[in-house]
């Protein structure tokens, strides 16, 4: 964990949905920014004379690498200040002040149980480090479901990846659910997804990474399954 302070180089940013944009950071003072899968950095932008309320968090979306090159996916909340001031201001060639890496929403040590990667929104990040983590270094595993929830198609993040990633990790089920269109897959909340998935009750870790009200409810109802609270790691956005 480091709580020092660094500049970054947004190198290239992309937008990935109508309410999300894609930025690519470099370290220079980082040869290579070590971090596990799951962690997050904080910047420090200029929308507040106090410092603390000008820090938000963002989790690592790319896995960890040889290099100094981080990727964020950030969703433009509505009337967020933060977001705003990123989306409004923050382009190629942009310097950034932040620390990290923080946080201990990461994989298990050993990855001998099943687990339930379960999210909305931009909640996907961590797991999407996660998974690419686990791709390029073979780890061994057990059976992984990647449950992720959103209003429609176009609100689907890295889901050309997470398909491409099912065909690459042996075990590995991605199950995205829209809630406001309908197509041949998975239609609703992510509730009765992974309550099916999970109803032999294997042992099993619950990861659960988006909104409040999704977080609260799910681990209210893996709970009523039978499953123990220290099976569930959790992680707020928003």
């Amino acid at each position: 964990m480091s709580l020092q302070w660094q500049t970054g180089i947004v190198r290239k940013t992309e937008q990935a949905t109508h309410n999300t944009r894609r930025y690519w950071i470099e370290l220079p003072q980082s040869p290579v920014f070590s971090f596990k899968p799951g962690q997050f950095i904080t910047l420090d932008l200029p929308i507040h004379d106090q410092r603390n309320k000008r820090w938000r968090s963002y989790s690592i979306s790319s896995a960890p690498g040889n290099d100094n090159l981080i990727e964020l996916v950030i969703v433009n909340v509505t009337g967020g200040t933060g977001s705003k001031y990123i989306f409004d201001h923050i382009t190629e060639g942009s310097i950034l002040l932040l620390r990290g890496p923080q946080g201990v929403f990461v994989l298990p040590e050993i990855l001998d149980k099943d687990i339930y990667f379960i999210c909305t929104g931009t909640g996907i990040a961590p797991f999407r480090s996660m998974m690419q983590y686990i791709r390029n270094n073979q780890i061994p595993h057990k059976n992984l479901y990647l449950i992720f929830g959103t209003r429609t198609r176009a609100d689907l993040l890295y889901a050309d990846e997470m398909w491409q990633l099912e065909r690459e990790i042996p075990g590995f089920s991605y199950r995205p659910t829209l809630s406001r269109e309908v197509w041949d897959r998975d239609m609703g909340y992510v509730h009765p997804i992974y309550e099916s998935l999970a109803k032999e009750l294997n042992p099993s870790i619950f990861m659960l990474c988006g909104w409040r009200a999704m977080i609260d409810e799910a681990r209210e109802r893996i709970l009523k399954m039978g499953f123990d609270k220290k099976d569930i790691k959790t992680e707020l956005y928003g």
